[in-house]
């Protein structure tokens, strides 16, 4: 019989197995109901830190540099999230940006925040203090934080008002592009990895 360090259970249909050392492409799927149980990641968590690290520092771009500027006949007006959020809370839709706050800059940083916490304890195979509640955040945290759906928007809106006007995409742009791309990699399903730390 595995020791329960050694099983994983199916999110989807509550099914116990035991855990897979997978190769580099490889899933392991549940037999019942079909549904992801492990992915191979191929990180360790010196490089988990070091991409959530390198994430803080393009939140910090995304959020303070234009992510857009826009010029029509020598007047240009640029934005940031925080100036799209603002402008947002100021018409009759307050509660949207409310709720672009949370998705686009909230829960991306505490994210950002409490993988930094525990992977800093985790390079020396410690678990952080506040582990149990740390992961639960992290997980809770994974649905709300959309900043691919914002780079869609964005990248919409450039390409709308490039016929109209001069669209020049910004720094802010190009970090929300890979932040979006890093957070995937880095605070996915495959942070239940970290469990594992003794």
């Amino acid at each position: 019989m595995a020791s329960c360090d050694e099983l994983i259970i199916c999110e989807y249909c509550d099914c116990v197995f035991e855990k897979m050392d997978l190769s580099k492409h490889q899933t392991s799927y549940c037999a019942r109901c079909g549904g992801v149980l492990q992915r191979f990641v191929g990180l360790t968590i010196d490089q988990r830190l070091a991409l959530t690290i390198t994430a803080a520092v393009l939140w910090t771009f995304a959020n303070f540099y234009p992510v857009m500027t826009i010029s029509l006949q020598g007047l240009k007006s640029s934005a940031t999230l925080w100036d799209s959020v603002l402008a947002l809370s100021l018409g009759p839709i307050t509660f949207i940006a409310m709720v672009a706050a949370i998705a686009i800059i909230i829960a991306p940083a505490f994210q950002l925040i409490l993988l930094t916490w525990v992977l800093s304890f985790a390079v020396s195979q410690r678990r952080a203090p506040g582990f149990r509640l740390s992961m639960r955040w992290l997980d809770s945290l994974r649905p709300w934080s959309m900043l691919e759906v914002c780079l869609l928007g964005a990248l919409v809106a450039v390409f709308k008002l490039a016929g109209m006007l001069d669209v020049l995409p910004g720094v802010g742009l190009f970090a929300l592009a890979v932040l979006s791309l890093l957070l995937i990699r880095i605070a996915g399903r495959d942070v239940r990895e970290l469990w594992d730390i003794p």
